[in-house]
C-alpha cells in the first residue's frame, strides 16, 4: 500500500520484475585454483610447472583437475628444493599451450579462487595472451586479501596460506604443490565466508566489494539495510534524532541501500553520512517516475543537509513583462495571479540577468526602472540617444505604438523567439567578422540564457495548464507503466503487470488519483516546476502513449523548442567560436564559422 500526499490510500495495481540483488554464495561455483611456476614474473619469460584447481558448490567438491606442466626452461634449483618438482618430473609434460584451453573449459561459469590472486591469474592470463585466447571474463576472489579485512593480528600472525590452513583447520596441508594448496585454499575460502556471512555478506558482489577497502563506519552500519525490498522506491537515511540526511530513489531498493556500505562508494560526504546514519525508511512506489516524484517532494520537504539538488525552490527566479501602460521586464522571486507574461524560472540571477539583457539587446523596450504614467513627460536617458530604446518616457509615444514592441517581446517568450535569436545571431556574427571575440562570447551566453529558459517555459506550460493526462509507458520486458497527471502533478501511478489489460488498472487509478484544484498564477503548474519538468520528460520519452488528454498538450512550432540548433550552436560556441589567443602559421586568427540555424 502507498500513501498520497493528501494521506488517501491507494492500491498498488501491479509490481514489475526486478534484477536479482546479487548471485547468492551458496548457489555458486568456485574455481579454487594454485599454480606452482619457476618463480619468474610472467612477463619475463617464466613458466608454469603445475596447476591445480579445486571446483565446489554448497560445500561439496565437484571436481579437481591437475597435471604437471613443461614450461620450457629449466626448473631452478631452489624451486625444485622448495616445490619437490624436478627437471625431469616435468619433461614430457604438456606444454601450457594445450593445459590451458582445458583448464578454462574446466572453470567454465565459475568465481575464480585462488590465494595471493593477482600472481597466479597473471601467469593464465598471460599464457592466454601469447596464445590468442580470450580471457574470459571471471569474477575473481583473493583469499590473502580477504583474510587481512577480516581477521586481525590477535588471531593470526600473518595471512599466509600455511598460516591461515592452521587457523581454519584445513584438512590439507600446503606444500607448494599446486592441487594440495588448492584443496588448503578451499577451506580458507570456506572458514573466511563463514565469518563474512556474520557481517551480512551474503553474495559474490558483496563479498567481492568486501575485500577492497571499506571503511569501519561503512562496515557496521552494514545492518541498516536488514529488511530492504528488492522494489523501486524512495530510501531516506536519519540520523538518530530522526532529522533527515539524504534522500534518494532507485529501481531496487535492496541494492542501492547495501551498495552504500561497501567499496562502490566512494564520495567522501556521503561516507560521512553514513557514518551519522542510524535508520534507513524506505518507501516501496510502483514505477520509478512515481519514485523520481517522491524523491523530489521529500527534498523539497526535508531539504536534508546531504543532498545537493533541488533543496531551495525558492531560490529560482523569474524574468515578468510588467503589467502597466509602459511595460517592462522586472526580475520577480515569484509568479503572481495579474495575467503578466513571465519567462523562467531560472536557478540564479545571472541566469535571469543574461537572458534580460539578451532582450534588450533585440528590442527597443524600456530598462528604466518604476512606473510611467499614461502620459509622462520626461527626459529620455542615453539609451534612447543611442537608439536601442523607444523612449516612452518623453511623452512622444503612444501606449498603442509602445505595445507594438512590447508583443513582440510577449510573442518571443510564450510563442515564437525566432525574431529575437536571428537579431542576436547578426550580432554575435558582426562581432566574431571584427575579431571582437569575447564581445560575441558574452553574447552568445545571453542568447542561450534566454533559449533556454524559453523553451523551458514552452513546454512546461502545456503540462501545467492540461486538466488531465494519461500515459503509458511499456517495461521492459513486459507490462506497462501507467501515470495520472493533473496539471502538472502526479496525482496517481500504477503498473499493469504482462499480459494483463491495462485500462482496469487505468480505470482504478483514476479512481483513486489525487484531487488536484488548476492553478491561479500560470504557467507555474500544481506542483513543483522541477516535478513538472520531470513528468514533461517523462512524456517526452520515446515509448509514452497517451491514453487520454483532457486539455491542449502541445508547444508552438516556431517555439524555442523548433530552435534546438541554435541553442546547441550557443553551447558548442563556447569552445568553437574563434579566440583571440589562437593563431595559425601564418600569423592570422584562427576562425570557426558560426552559422544561424535554418
Amino acid at each position: 500500500m502507498l500513501t498520497s500526499s493528501r494521506g488517501a490510500r491507494r492500491e498498488v495495481v501491479g509490481q514489475a520484475s526486478f534484477d536479482e540483488l546479487g548471485t547468492r554464495l551458496a548457489d555458486t561455483t568456485f574455481c579454487v585454483v594454485d599454480l606452482e611456476t619457476t618463480g619468474q614474473a610472467p612477463r619475463t619469460g617464466g613458466g608454469i610447472t603445475e596447476v591445480g584447481a579445486v571446483k565446489v558448490r554448497h560445500g561439496e567438491v565437484l571436481g579437481e583437475f591437475q597435471t604437471l606442466v613443461d614450461p620450457g626452461e629449466p626448473v631452478p634449483a631452489f624451486i625444485s628444493t622448495l616445490t619437490g618438482i624436478t627437471d625431469g618430473m616435468v619433461f614430457g609434460q604438456p606444454r601450457i599451450t594445450s593445459v590451458l584451453p582445458a583448464f578454462l573449459e574446466f572453470a567454465r561459469g565459475c568465481v575464480l579462487v585462488a590465494h595471493n590472486a593477482p600472481f597466479d591469474i597473471g601467469f593464465l592470463t598471460a599464457a592466454a595472451a601469447e596464445q590468442d585466447l580470450a580471457w574470459p571474463g571471471f569474477d575473481v576472489i583473493d583469499t590473502a586479501v580477504l583474510a587481512r579485512r577480516v581477521l586481525n593480528r590477535d588471531e593470526v600472525p600473518n595471512c599466509k596460506l600455511a598460516t591461515l590452513a592452521v587457523y581454519f583447520h584445513a584438512t590439507t596441508r600446503p606444500v607448494h604443490r599446486a592441487l594440495d594448496d588448492a584443496r588448503a585454499t578451499v577451506d580458507v575460502l570456506h572458514g573466511l565466508i563463514e565469518r563474512l556471512g556474520g557481517l551480512g555478506v551474503h553474495t559474490v558482489e558483496e563479498l567481492r566489494s568486501f575485500s577492497a577497502r571499506v571503511s569501519d563506519a561503512q562496515r557496521r552500519k552494514r545492518h541498516l539495510a536488514d529488511g530492504i525490498p528488492e522494489e523501486p522506491g524512495v530510501y531516506l537515511f536519519l540520523d538518530r534524532s530522526e532529522r533527515v540526511l539524504y534522500v534518494g530513489t532507485s529501481g531496487n531498493l535492496r541494492k542501492r541501500v547495501r551498495s552504500y556500505f561497501t567499496a562502490a562508494e566512494t564520495r567522501t560526504r556521503i561516507g560521512e553520512m553514513v557514518g551519522l546514519a542510524a535508520e534507513v525508511r524506505t518507501i516501496s512506489c510502483a514505477t520509478p517516475l512515481e519514485a523520481q516524484v517522491r524523491e523530489l517532494r521529500l527534498i523539497h520537504a526535508h531539504k536534508p543537509r546531504y543532498n545537493r539538488r533541488s533543496k531551495f525552490p525558492e531560490r529560482q527566479v523569474w524574468l515578468k513583462v510588467t503589467v502597466e501602460p509602459f511595460p517592462r521586464l522586472s526580475m520577480v522571486k515569484k509568479v503572481g495571479d495579474d495575467g503578466a507574461t513571465y519567462l523562467g524560472p531560472f536557478g540564479s540571477r545571472r541566469a535571469a540577468e543574461q537572458a534580460a539583457t539578451a532582450m534588450h539587446e533585440a528590442t527597443k523596450i524600456r530598462q528604466c526602472g518604476g512606473r510611467l504614467a499614461k502620459n509622462p513627460r520626461m527626459s529620455p536617458c542615453a539609451l534612447a540617444e543611442m537608439g536601442r530604446c523607444l523612449a516612452p518616457c518623453d511623452g512622444h509615444l503612444s501606449v498603442e505604438e509602445y505595445e507594438v514592441e512590447v508583443q513582440r517581446l510577449r510573442e518571443a517568450i510564450s510563442a515564437s523567439p525566432v525574431g529575437i535569436v536571428r537579431s542576436l545571431l547578426r550580432r554575435i556574427r558582426r562581432l566574431a567578422s571584427g575579431e571582437r571575440f569575447e564581445e560575441a562570447s558574452r553574447h552568445r551566453d545571453r542568447m542561450a540564457a534566454f533559449l533556454q529558459a524559453a523553451e523551458r517555459t514552452q513546454r512546461l506550460r502545456p503540462v501545467a495548464e492540461a486538466a488531465q493526462i494519461v500515459a503509458a509507458r511499456r517495461r521492459e520486458p513486459g507490462g506497462y507503466d501507467l501515470h495520472v497527471i493533473r496539471y502538472g502533478r502526479l496525482a496517481a501511478a500504477g503498473f499493469a503487470p504482462p499480459g494483463t489489460d491495462p485500462m482496469p488498472v487505468v480505470a482504478s487509478l483514476l479512481s483513486s488519483a489525487e484531487t488536484v484544484r488548476a492553478p491561479t498564477t500560470p504557467p507555474l503548474p500544481a506542483s513543483s516546476i522541477e516535478e513538472a519538468e520531470i513528468l514533461t520528460r517523462w512524456l517526452d520519452t520515446v515509448g509514452v502513449r497517451l491514453i487520454s488528454v483532457e486539455g491542449e498538450l502541445a508547444c508552438p512550432v516556431a517555439g524555442a523548442g523548433s530552435l534546438k540548433g541554435a541553442l546547441q550552436q550557443a553551447y558548442a560556441g563556447r569552445e568553437t567560436i574563434a579566440y583571440s589567443g589562437i593563431r595559425h602559421g601564418d600569423g592570422r586568427r584562427g576562425r570557426t564559422e558560426h552559422r544561424p540555424p535554418r
